[in-house]
């Protein structure tokens, strides 16, 4: 089965701000992608947990997007934008597609 190179970008962010990243992605051009909530994890700041929090305001969430590789730079623009002045985290990975007009 042929497979197509794509760029895999997961995008970590307190979920307050998911609706203002989402926004600057679409803006950019990014036809798709996936939000999942974050349960905890540990950083900078130590380890955290969503347990016992009432409201959005404490969480985080991981927006995942699968993009051609030519599309990278833009999609970067835009999500450092939101995250430059925010907690969160990018990474870029290589991966592969099957179904290439989806992307």
């Amino acid at each position: 089965m042929q497979t197509h190179k794509a760029k895999r970008v997961e995008i970590t962010i307190e979920s307050v701000m998911e609706g203002r990243l989402t926004a600057a992605l679409v803006k950019a051009g990014v036809t798709g992608f996936t939000i999942l909530p974050v349960l905890g994890g540990s950083g900078r700041s130590g380890q955290w947990s969503r347990e016992g929090q009432v409201s959005r305001a404490g969480g985080m969430v991981s927006v995942v997007c699968i993009i051609r590789p030519e599309r990278l730079d833009a999609l970067l623009d835009a999500a450092f934008g939101v995250v430059e002045r925010h907690i969160g985290v990018v990474t870029v990975l290589d991966c592969e597609v099957l179904r290439a007009e989806r992307f």
